[in-house]
Protein backbone atom coordinates (compact mmCIF):
# COMPACT_ATOMS: atom_id res chain seq x y z
CA UNK A 1 0.00 0.00 0.00
CA UNK A 2 1.35 3.39 -0.81
CA UNK A 3 1.94 6.30 1.61
CA UNK A 4 -1.71 8.07 -0.61
CA UNK A 5 -3.73 5.40 0.76
CA UNK A 6 -3.08 5.60 4.23
CA UNK A 7 -3.50 8.89 4.43
CA UNK A 8 -6.88 10.78 4.12
CA UNK A 9 -7.42 14.35 4.45
CA UNK A 10 -10.95 16.08 4.60
CA UNK A 11 -10.69 20.43 3.84
CA UNK A 12 -13.18 22.13 6.44
CA UNK A 13 -14.74 25.37 5.48
CA UNK A 14 -14.69 28.20 7.66
CA UNK A 15 -16.09 31.33 7.15
CA UNK A 16 -14.48 31.55 4.07
CA UNK A 17 -18.21 31.22 1.83
CA UNK A 18 -19.48 32.43 -1.00
CA UNK A 19 -22.67 33.39 1.40
CA UNK A 20 -20.33 34.94 3.79
CA UNK A 21 -18.97 36.89 0.88
CA UNK A 22 -22.17 38.18 -0.30
CA UNK A 23 -23.71 39.10 3.00
CA UNK A 24 -20.86 41.33 4.34
CA UNK A 25 -20.73 42.78 0.87
CA UNK A 26 -24.20 43.34 1.06
CA UNK A 27 -24.32 44.93 4.30
CA UNK A 28 -21.52 47.10 4.00
CA UNK A 29 -22.95 48.52 1.16
CA UNK A 30 -26.10 49.30 2.61
CA UNK A 31 -24.75 50.80 5.55
CA UNK A 32 -22.73 53.03 3.64
CA UNK A 33 -25.64 54.26 2.35
CA UNK A 34 -27.42 54.58 5.80
CA UNK A 35 -24.47 56.31 7.01
CA UNK A 36 -24.21 58.54 3.81
CA UNK A 37 -27.74 59.40 4.15
CA UNK A 38 -27.48 60.53 7.85
CA UNK A 39 -24.35 62.15 7.30
CA UNK A 40 -25.98 64.67 4.33
CA UNK A 41 -28.92 64.77 6.80
CA UNK A 42 -26.71 66.56 9.45
CA UNK A 43 -24.87 69.21 6.54
CA UNK A 44 -28.55 69.77 4.51
CA UNK A 45 -26.77 69.17 1.19
CA UNK A 46 -26.46 65.93 -0.65
CA UNK A 47 -22.74 64.37 0.15
CA UNK A 48 -23.90 61.96 -2.87
CA UNK A 49 -24.98 63.32 -5.77
CA UNK A 50 -26.69 59.45 -6.76
CA UNK A 51 -28.48 59.76 -3.50
CA UNK A 52 -29.80 62.98 -3.91
CA UNK A 53 -32.49 63.79 -1.52
CA UNK A 54 -31.83 66.23 1.21
CA UNK A 55 -35.70 66.10 2.64
CA UNK A 56 -34.57 64.04 5.47
CA UNK A 57 -34.49 66.19 9.10
CA UNK A 58 -31.47 64.93 11.14
CA UNK A 59 -33.88 64.86 13.62
CA UNK A 60 -35.22 61.90 14.09
CA UNK A 61 -34.47 60.42 11.16
CA UNK A 62 -30.85 61.58 10.18
CA UNK A 63 -29.69 60.37 13.46
CA UNK A 64 -31.43 57.01 13.55
CA UNK A 65 -30.12 56.71 9.34
CA UNK A 66 -26.59 57.59 10.87
CA UNK A 67 -26.66 55.27 14.12
CA UNK A 68 -28.15 51.92 11.64
CA UNK A 69 -25.34 53.14 9.02
CA UNK A 70 -22.55 52.75 11.88
CA UNK A 71 -24.44 49.18 13.46
CA UNK A 72 -24.07 47.98 10.19
CA UNK A 73 -20.67 49.17 9.04
CA UNK A 74 -19.20 46.98 12.61
CA UNK A 75 -21.00 43.98 11.89
CA UNK A 76 -20.19 44.26 8.92
CA UNK A 77 -16.32 44.67 9.71
CA UNK A 78 -16.49 42.07 11.87
CA UNK A 79 -17.92 39.67 9.71
CA UNK A 80 -14.92 40.63 7.11
CA UNK A 81 -12.37 39.94 9.74
CA UNK A 82 -13.77 36.76 10.28
CA UNK A 83 -13.77 35.87 6.78
CA UNK A 84 -9.86 36.93 6.87
CA UNK A 85 -9.36 34.90 9.78
CA UNK A 86 -10.95 31.95 8.23
CA UNK A 87 -12.27 30.76 11.75
CA UNK A 88 -13.71 27.53 11.76
CA UNK A 89 -11.69 26.37 8.77
CA UNK A 90 -9.11 23.44 8.79
CA UNK A 91 -9.01 20.01 8.04
CA UNK A 92 -9.03 16.41 9.52
CA UNK A 93 -6.19 14.09 8.98
CA UNK A 94 -6.33 10.49 9.67
CA UNK A 95 -2.74 8.70 8.94
CA UNK A 96 -2.56 5.06 9.57
CA UNK A 97 0.74 5.57 8.40
CA UNK A 98 1.97 7.02 11.88
CA UNK A 99 -1.36 5.85 13.77
CA UNK A 100 -2.74 9.31 14.61
CA UNK A 101 -5.97 11.24 14.01
CA UNK A 102 -5.12 15.23 13.52
CA UNK A 103 -7.55 17.99 13.62
CA UNK A 104 -7.09 21.47 13.14
CA UNK A 105 -9.18 24.32 13.07
CA UNK A 106 -8.42 28.67 12.88
CA UNK A 107 -10.39 30.05 15.74
CA UNK A 108 -10.30 33.78 16.75
CA UNK A 109 -7.10 35.62 17.44
CA UNK A 110 -5.06 35.25 20.47
CA UNK A 111 -3.46 32.38 22.44
CA UNK A 112 -6.20 29.67 21.72
CA UNK A 113 -5.91 30.77 17.78
CA UNK A 114 -4.35 27.20 16.60
CA UNK A 115 -6.56 24.42 17.75
CA UNK A 116 -4.61 21.54 17.10
CA UNK A 117 -6.22 18.22 18.47
CA UNK A 118 -4.40 14.85 17.85
CA UNK A 119 -5.17 11.29 18.97
CA UNK A 120 -4.26 7.64 18.22
CA UNK A 121 -6.23 5.90 15.70
CA UNK A 122 -6.05 3.23 18.78
CA UNK A 123 -7.90 5.64 21.23
CA UNK A 124 -10.67 5.78 18.68
CA UNK A 125 -13.76 3.66 19.20
CA UNK A 126 -16.42 4.52 16.86
CA UNK A 127 -17.65 6.85 14.46
CA UNK A 128 -21.31 8.03 15.71
CA UNK A 129 -23.91 10.04 13.43
CA UNK A 130 -26.35 12.47 14.51
CA UNK A 131 -29.48 13.18 12.36
CA UNK A 132 -31.61 16.07 14.04
CA UNK A 133 -34.73 16.44 11.88
CA UNK A 134 -37.11 19.75 11.94
CA UNK A 135 -37.04 23.39 11.09
CA UNK A 136 -32.79 23.55 11.76
CA UNK A 137 -32.02 20.06 10.68
CA UNK A 138 -28.40 18.99 11.56
CA UNK A 139 -26.30 16.46 10.24
CA UNK A 140 -23.18 15.81 12.49
CA UNK A 141 -20.33 13.26 12.38
CA UNK A 142 -18.85 12.78 15.88
CA UNK A 143 -15.26 10.78 16.28
CA UNK A 144 -16.22 8.58 19.70
CA UNK A 145 -13.06 7.84 21.95
CA UNK A 146 -12.44 5.39 24.36
CA UNK A 147 -12.91 7.88 26.82
CA UNK A 148 -16.52 8.43 25.85
CA UNK A 149 -15.50 11.50 24.77
CA UNK A 150 -17.12 13.27 21.49
CA UNK A 151 -15.33 14.92 18.31
CA UNK A 152 -17.72 16.83 15.95
CA UNK A 153 -15.83 16.43 12.78
CA UNK A 154 -18.13 18.25 10.14
CA UNK A 155 -17.86 21.74 9.64
CA UNK A 156 -20.52 23.78 11.08
CA UNK A 157 -22.73 25.98 8.33
CA UNK A 158 -22.30 23.34 5.58
CA UNK A 159 -24.94 21.25 5.60
CA UNK A 160 -24.73 18.06 3.79
CA UNK A 161 -27.11 16.20 2.55
CA UNK A 162 -28.15 12.79 3.99
CA UNK A 163 -26.55 10.49 1.48
CA UNK A 164 -23.35 12.78 1.54
CA UNK A 165 -23.12 12.10 5.47
CA UNK A 166 -23.91 8.71 5.28
CA UNK A 167 -21.54 8.01 2.43
CA UNK A 168 -18.83 10.19 4.18
CA UNK A 169 -19.24 8.15 7.89
CA UNK A 170 -18.94 4.76 5.80
CA UNK A 171 -16.00 5.49 3.86
CA UNK A 172 -14.12 7.18 7.10
CA UNK A 173 -15.20 3.92 8.96
CA UNK A 174 -14.48 1.79 6.89
CA UNK A 175 -11.08 3.36 6.14
CA UNK A 176 -9.85 3.14 10.12
CA UNK A 177 -11.63 -0.20 10.18
CA UNK A 178 -13.94 0.81 13.43
CA UNK A 179 -17.84 0.73 13.76
CA UNK A 180 -20.09 3.08 12.68
CA UNK A 181 -23.71 4.13 14.78
CA UNK A 182 -26.38 5.98 14.47
CA UNK A 183 -27.27 5.17 11.13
Amino acid sequence: MNAQNLIRRYIIVGERRFSNYWWSSSILLGSIGFLLTGISSYFGSSIMPIFGNTNINFFPQGLLMSFYGSLGFLVSLYWWLLIFWNVGGGFNEFNKKDGIIRIFRWGYPGKNRRIDLCYTLKDVEAIRVELQQGFDSQRTIYLRLKNKREIPITGIGQPLTLKEIEKQASELANFLQISLEGL
